[in-house]
């Protein structure tokens, strides 16, 4: 079965590239935080902390990979946001690519390597990233059960891509 015809190929690769960039890749609730509870919804490029009841917190906290990397340093978490900063900088390789693709379209579509399969290749690694972030999230005491829902995602578009009947 075909999931999308030849020549919308590179059109989903880029599509889907952009999209993967904007959806969270993971979402965490955590309760008994200091006496309170905390949102966590971590996008590709950067996570929007809400705490809710916790005294010593801003109640709404925005981070980049780097910056949360750093204010877990010494924690049993920080191996999950080294390795979710490694997906994020693989993601900026592919949108930069995408934005490279979508502009220069024949120019791309004539090199020597086939950019849909690039696009669904990186896509497919950076979802395989984001799981193992996900997974240590989930077994190095981080409280609440994190959510993966941009990594369904990602790897959903990479194996879409990477499969697709190109002529």
């Amino acid at each position: 079965m075909v999931w999308v015809r030849a020549e919308y190929a590179g059109a989903l690769a880029v599509v889907s590239t952009w999209i993967a960039a904007l959806v969270p890749w993971n979402v965490t609730y955590s309760t008994g935080v200091s006496g309170g509870s905390v949102l966590f919804v971590r996008f590709p490029f950067f996570q929007v902390r809400y705490a809710f009841g916790v005294p010593a917190a801003r109640r709404v906290s925005l981070s980049d990979p780097l910056s949360a990397t750093a204010f877990q340093a010494g924690q049993t978490i920080q191996a999950a946001y080294q390795v979710w900063t490694v997906g994020a900088a693989v993601l900026a390789v592919a949108v930069v690519f995408a934005a490279v693709y979508y502009r220069y379209e024949d120019a791309v579509e004539a090199g020597p390597i086939d950019p849909v399969r690039l696009l669904g290749g990186l896509l497919t690694l950076v979802g395989v990233v984001l799981a193992a972030a996900t997974y240590l999230l989930l077994t190095r005491g981080f409280p609440g059960v994190p959510i993966p829902l941009g990594v369904v995602l990602l790897l959903v578009f990479g194996g879409v891509l990477l499969t697709v009947e190109r002529e």
